[in-house]
């Protein structure tokens, strides 16, 4: 499946800044987020924007992507296979059955690794937090203790490739008539037939159980990073260890704070007042309200920086900030006083407004007035 352009994922130009990138970023991860949107395709749509952001918000991915695109400029033409996924392995595997090492079936191998997506709330993100999650994987059977064969029994060795796991397979080829071997069908490879199963596990070895996990979520992980537990994955084949398990985060986002690596943004509301004579007033932050004071003469847009009042890095590579980004609340409803005061202060700037009623008697009244 073809990539879109991360430009256009943004909505952006390529000559973008961080800044553009940044808000962008947040606006996008914000709408299609899956706890928030539920249409059918706003789970792919919200990883193909954090897939966009990680790497344009890089210098080096993003100068990289510039130049290469989605193609890995790493990737040239030497490996072992072509665009098709075929390459001299393949040819080889035809004629010569594979090459000369072959891996014994009967060996203890590691279990599969597995994979968990866990919802969990901003707040569990920022402080972290002990939860247990129910994972259903395959366990060694109890009964046959995972041989297959029901117990009193045992395996046989097959009959078709006496024992050996492999078949020989006779081929014409445009350069002659080759003998390819390979994995014996009937025993699938082991050399070994279950002529009684196991009831319980029907021959399998295993059995497919939810075990229930304690998971200790770090404070300060973020949406989309993983937690390996190990011994926790699938389990091994012919007496191997378990795989691990992959815990991957998915974060909901918060009412009023919006989160950027270890950053927090927070967008608060002002009156002209405030702005114009300045104020110090309360802000809340993860941690709790404190107080932000707010100089004369603040215009809208602008942005205080709380330094520390951030996310605990997830590695203990120190704290975040808190950033607030002021807005100035232009009031709706006025008293005829607050309006007179108004026109007071127009006067005296030297810009009086040409106000617009919807009242008829109102014009009528301030007419008589000489307002």
């Amino acid at each position: 499946m073809n990539k879109r352009d991360y430009y256009e994922v943004l909505g952006l130009s390529k000559s973008a800044s961080k800044e553009e990138i940044k808000k962008a970023y947040r606006t996008l991860s914000k709408k299609f987020h899956p706890d928030i949107n539920k249409e059918a395709d706003a789970s792919e749509k919200f990883q193909e924007v954090k897939d966009a952001y990680e790497v344009l918000s890089d210098e080096q991915k993003r100068a990289q992507y510039d130049q290469f695109g989605h193609q890995d400029p790493n990737q040239g033409f030497g490996g072992g296979g072509g665009a098709d996924g075929f390459g001299f392995d393949d040819i080889f595997s035809t004629f010569f059955g594979g090459g000369s090492r072959r891996r014994d079936p009967n060996a203890p191998r590691k279990g599969d690794d597995l994979q968990y997506s866990m919802t969990i709330d901003f707040m569990d993100a920022v402080f972290g937090k002990e939860s247990e999650v129910e994972i259903p994987k395959d366990e060694t059977c109890g009964t046959c203790d995972g041989s297959g064969a029901k117990p009193g029994t045992k395996k046989k060795t097959c009959p078709y490739c006496d024992g050996s796991g492999q078949m020989n397979v006779t081929q014409d080829t445009p350069f002659g008539r080759m003998v390819n071997r390979r994995a014996c069908q009937h025993c699938e490879g082991t050399g070994q037939i279950i002529e009684e199963k196991c009831t319980t596990c029907r021959g399998a070895g295993k059995v497919r159980k939810v075990n229930k996990i304690k998971v200790t979520i770090p404070a300060g992980v973020d949406d989309g990073q993983q937690l390996r537990v190990t011994g926790q994955g699938a389990a091994g084949v012919n007496g191997g260890p378990s795989g691990d398990l992959y815990v991957v985060f998915r974060v909901r986002p918060h009412k009023q704070f919006q989160r950027e690596g270890d950053d927090i943004y927070l967008d608060i509301s002002i009156t002209y007042p405030q702005a114009a004579l300045g104020d110090e007033i309360e802000v809340p932050t993860i941690s709790g309200k404190v107080k932000l004071k707010i100089p004369a003469g603040t215009q809208s847009g602008a942005r205080f920086r709380l330094r520390g009042k951030g996310v605990k890095n997830v590695h203990g590579y120190g704290t975040g900030d808190q950033h607030i980004i002021v807005n100035i609340k232009t009031q709706t409803k006025l008293s005829e006083k607050q309006r007179q005061l108004l026109r007071e202060f127009a006067e005296i700037s030297g810009d009086i407004p040409e106000e617009h009623s919807s009242s008829l008697f109102e014009k009528i009244r301030r007419t008589i007035k000489g307002d």
